[in-house]
């Protein structure tokens, strides 16, 4: 199972929200509408341009913990610096 992000836009309102699925369509698709069937997401009220038009976007959710590594340390010039602490 994944965490994803999903931002929904539709006639004036906007939903932000985050479900946890498997990785295909059809079982992401379900778990949008079983937490929109669950009403309790928060609609907002939106100045989006187009309101006849719905954007549906979804982005997965990687936890930073989940990657971290230990930062590693030089001696430089007397000074203990950190390195290689990019992902």
């Amino acid at each position: 199972m994944k965490n994803f992000r999903i931002q929904i836009r539709a006639y004036g309102y906007y939903a932000d929200f985050n479900v946890k699925s498997e990785d295909d369509s059809k079982a992401l698709e379900n778990a949008i509408v079983d937490k929109l069937g669950k009403n309790d997401i928060k609609w907002e009220k939106d100045g989006f341009i187009n309101k006849s038009k719905i954007w549906v976007t979804y982005e997965e959710v990687i936890d930073a913990n989940a990657h971290q590594r230990p930062i590693q340390t030089k001696k430089v010039l007397g000074v203990e610096v950190g390195t290689g602490a990019s992902i």
